[in-house]
């Protein structure tokens, strides 16, 4: 069953209260959410709310890559591009690798299925990694590389999990059509987001009425994602995209400083709202997976997703070591740990084409990995970053 009003009133009521007693209780607004979830499915009364991939992926998703984007600032990120697109792109198929090779070994899943869910949870999530984030006030270059990179390597696992689906499915690509896929997808998607962006921001520079600026970067935030996917290119680049450019050259006086300001509050609102319905539909749906059937695939899966983690994050640090990008030792145990898992891990394994090998396990089994990641690291992901001395 879909989201009627009544339903997404009594959710945003839930987490509103949530939101309350997260602060009182000094614990992750997220880890909150996922718990009030669960126990939502315990009252008397139903609330069938079904989780799909467009509800996910189309609808809340967009929001919050664009917001996260639209917050980066240009400068700051342009200095550690180097290092965050090698960490989202070489990190990344690092990452999968190792959880492929687990799974294929320890589940005995096929090679298809195993590359598929690796590339699902190897990217980092930036739902659930930048409200852990903002909730424990982590600021400087530290929350500008975990953001950056959760939302360059999201894109980067969109990617890989559309060209490994055609794998998974039957249809054999050469290595120059796989790469001309890959270099359309990205290209494409890139293009769209600055495409509907460069067209809004000539329109926005004629008008100051703050409302009307502010339609227009939520025509940008989908507009420029559904363009993307109905040409068959990587949305969320093009919402980054679009974001980038929107919170950045805007800045320039193509949005006015009181329409910038309405930008920034609508934006956060639209983020608190998409966190909070898809981390309450993760409790939710929580209760209805059946882990006794596949209790030692998840396992395997969740250590080697940390292991995976670690594979990617230290020897990529390592490389950066002698250059003025170099990561800390405290902060790499950071952008470790930190990895949370969440929408885009759902959302990919939701969209599983039918024909895959074991879709209905692997399902259950980013489930698992996703609430392992919310409940036990974003549990411990305050303490740590007290540990290491970024917050108080």
């Amino acid at each position: 069953m879909g989201l009627s009003i009544g339903k997404i009133e009594l959710l945003l009521l839930v987490a509103a209260v949530v939101a309350m007693l997260a602060r009182r209780l000094h614990v992750p607004y997220s880890v909150g959410l996922v718990v009030a979830g669960i126990g939502l499915t315990l009252l008397p009364f139903s609330l069938e709310v079904g989780l799909t991939k467009d509800l996910i992926f189309t609808i809340l998703l967009p929001p919050l890559i664009f917001e996260a984007a639209f917050c980066l600032h240009w400068p700051e990120l342009r200095r550690d591009l180097p290092l965050v697109l090698v960490l989202a792109t070489l990190g990344v198929a690092m990452s999968a690798s190792v959880i492929a090779i687990g799974m294929h070994f320890v589940a005995a899943w096929p090679w298809a299925s195993a590359l598929l869910f690796g590339v699902m949870v190897a990217a980092t999530d930036p739902v659930s990694v930048i409200a852990t984030f903002k909730e424990a006030g982590v600021g400087g270059r530290l929350r500008l590389l975990v953001e950056a990179e959760s939302l360059f390597n999201d894109g980067a696992a969109a990617v890989g999990f559309v060209i490994i689906a055609v794998f998974a499915v039957g249809n054999a690509l050469s290595p120059s059509e796989m790469a001309g896929t890959l270099v359309l997808m990205v290209g494409g998607g890139i293009a769209c987001g600055a495409a509907v962006a460069g067209a809004l921001l000539l329109i926005a520079g004629r008008t100051e009425d703050s409302l009307v600026e502010l339609t227009f970067t939520t025509v940008a935030a989908y507009g420029s994602f559904l363009l993307a996917e109905h040409l068959h290119w990587s949305g969320v680049l093009a919402t980054l995209t679009a974001g980038l450019m929107l919170g950045n050259l805007g800045a320039l006086g193509a949005i006015s400083n009181k329409g910038r300001e309405a930008v920034v509050a609508f934006w956060d609102y639209a983020a608190f709202v998409a966190n909070s319905l898809i981390f309450l539909l993760i409790g939710i749906h929580e209760t209805t997976q059946n882990y006794s059937a596949v209790w030692l695939p998840a396992l395997a899966a969740i250590g080697l997703v940390i292991i995976g983690r670690a594979a990617a994050i230290y020897p990529i640090s390592l490389l950066f070591s002698r250059s003025s990008l170099r990561v800390t030792m405290k902060h790499q145990h950071v952008l470790f740990w930190g990895g949370l898992r969440g929408a885009l891990a759902l959302a990919l394994a939701l969209g599983l084409p039918p024909e895959v090998a074991f879709r209905k396990d692997m399902i259950t089994v980013t489930f698992a990995v996703v609430v392992f990641s919310l409940l036990v690291q974003g549990l411990t992901m305050t303490p740590l970053l007290r540990k290491t001395g970024d917050i108080s």
